[in-house]
Formats: structure tokens, C-alpha cells, sequence
């Protein structure tokens, strides 16, 4: 049987998901003497996420963080490099024999919980039709209909699983509060039983009572149900709970990564430092220290 350290060591070498040389401009239009005008927002990322674990990512609004997340889980393609889900590339068509295939595999796979509970749904699905879709798309159950005894109990049974009553399949997105909505998300996320899951501030847009409830929910779901989350927050005490191991991205690029612990004790990077140092209550304040950008 192997020990804890070599199964850390296989881990890390064969990760779940791999993020090499990572990199997406986007054109701003016509810019100087008609020129057209660029932005990086990712500038040459490499990350591994081990099957089963936590990656934060955090940083301040506008650093690039959603939009590695977009383009990790296929919603958003790259300008440079690649994402390897188990070994196989992405987004290299050439690759794969029958490239819509490939795609159509990891539909239920790989999963994103977006940052807004309001937005993130069809109004003119219900909760259950909701759900239902996205485990019919996963590849399993493709072809049933909504309707089908087992679409039906697979659905009742996740809206359970995330604290939602049984009714709540036949209502309506608008009938819900804000933190039901996102537990929603969670369980549609999740019906399929992916192996990774990017979950994108999926608690920024709620009230701080109904936060911890949406976190302990993730937790919970990735107890039981194993997926890996790359966790994106600018928030660095939910990151913190949240996270096994914490990449720092400023500007596009990942100035500091390393486990939790670690990057929150004894932070290397000046600017992971810096984020630090605003949080309220940190104890690391400065006197004069602006507060941390949302």
C-alpha cells in the first residue's frame, strides 16, 4: 500500500486538470493611428488541480481570474497554450479523432457555478427542467426526456441533497431568494457527478448570512461527491476556508501558488503580502492601508 506522501507525489504528477502556458487577449477595438488595441488577461498560466482537491484562485476584480476559469472549462478559447483534463488537450482539435465527441464527453465532466444566482438561469425553465437539462446533456442519461421516471429522480434527489424541498422542482427561478437560486446552480452543477468544477465567486452577489451556507454547501457536495474546484474569489478569508492550495494572480499572471497554509502564514510575493495587509481584522493591517478591491 502506498503512503500518504507517494499518493501526494502521484497526485502531482498526474493531475486531473493541467493549465499549461495559458494565455487569452482580448481586442479592444481600433486603438492608436487605427491600430487594433489589446488587452492580456492571461499572461502564460500553468496550474495543476489534483483529482478531488481545492484550488483558489485570488486576486483583485479585473486580474484574470474568470476568465482562466471560462477558458479551463471549455466556455472560452485561448489565445496560447492548453488545458489537459486527464491528459487529453482541450482545446488541440487536431488531437482527438472526433473533436465533437471529445466535447460532448466532458459535458457532465467538467462544470462552472457562475458568480450571479440571478442570472445564471433560464427564466423559462423550471428548478427541475433546470437540472434535468444539464444531467440529459451529461452523456449518461442523453436522449431521455425530462419527464423520465429516472431524470425525474435523479433531479428530486440533488435538490434534496442541496436543501431544497421537494416542491421546488416545479417552480420557478424568480420564486426563489438569492441563496436558493445559487443552491440551484450547485445542484445543477453537480446532478451529473463531474470531476471538475470552477466555481467562479459563487458567493460574492449574497448577503454575508447566507455565504457560509453556500460554502458549507460546497464543501459537503465535494465530501460526498469528490469533484476538484478551482475556487475564484477575491476574497481571501473565503479562499482560505475554502482551499488546499492557493494560486495569487495579479495583472494575468500567477506571482505566488502554494498550500494554503503556507501562502496565508508566510507569504513570499509583495503583493500577496499587500492583500493581506488590507483584509480587515488580519492583524497584518497597516496604518492607511486601503481596503481590499472587490
Amino acid at each position: 500500500m502506498n503512503g500518504p506522501e507517494e499518493n501526494i507525489s502521484v497526485a502531482r504528477i498526474q493531475p486531473l486538470v493541467s493549465i499549461r502556458g495559458l494565455v487569452r487577449i482580448f481586442s479592444r477595438g481600433p486603438g492608436f493611428m487605427g491600430r487594433e488595441a489589446e488587452i492580456s488577461a492571461v499572461r502564460g498560466v500553468s496550474l495543476d488541480i489534483a483529482p478531488g482537491e481545492t484550488l483558489g484562485l485570488v486576486g483583485e476584480s479585473g486580474c484574470g481570474k474568470s476568465t482562466l476559469g471560462r477558458v479551463a472549462v471549455g466556455l472560452l478559447e485561448p489565445t496560447e497554450g492548453e488545458v489537459y483534463i486527464r491528459g487529453r488537450p482541450l482545446w488541440d482539435r487536431k488531437a482527438h479523432a472526433d473533436y465533437r465527441a471529445f466535447r460532448r464527453s466532458l459535458a457532465g465532466d467538467v462544470q462552472m457555478i457562475f458568480q450571479d444566482p440571478y442570472s445564471s438561469l433560464n427564466p423559462r425553465m423550471s428548478i427541475g427542467e433546470a437540472v434535468g437539462e444539464a444531467l440529459r446533456c451529461s452523456g449518461a442519461l442523453r436522449g431521455e426526456k425530462l419527464a423520465a421516471p429516472i431524470v425525474r429522480e435523479r433531479v428530486r434527489v440533488m435538490l434534496e441533497k442541496v436543501g431544497l424541498e421537494a416542491g421546488a422542482a416545479r417552480r420557478a427561478p424568480h420564486e426563489f431568494s438569492g441563496g436558493q437560486r445559487q443552491r440551484v446552480a450547485i445542484a445543477r452543477a453537480l446532478v451529473s457527478s463531474p470531476s471538475f468544477v470552477v466555481c467562479d465567486e459563487p458567493t460574492s452577489a449574497l448577503d454575508a448570512s447566507v455565504q457560509s451556507q453556500i460554502l458549507n454547501l460546497l464543501r459537503d457536495m465535494q465530501d460526498e461527491l469528490g469533484p476538484a474546484y478551482l475556487f475564484i474569489s477575491h476574497d481571501l478569508e473565503v479562499v482560505r476556508h475554502m482551499s488546499d492550495r492557493v494560486a495569487v494572480m495579479r495583472d494575468g499572471v500567477v506571482v505566488e501558488e502554494g498550500d494554503a497554509e503556507a501562502v496565508f502564514s508566510v507569504p513570499v510575493h509583495p503583493y500577496t503580502r499587500m492583500l493581506l495587509e488590507a483584509v480587515p481584522g488580519s492583524g497584518r493591517a497597516k496604518p492607511g492601508a486601503p481596503p481590499q478591491t472587490a
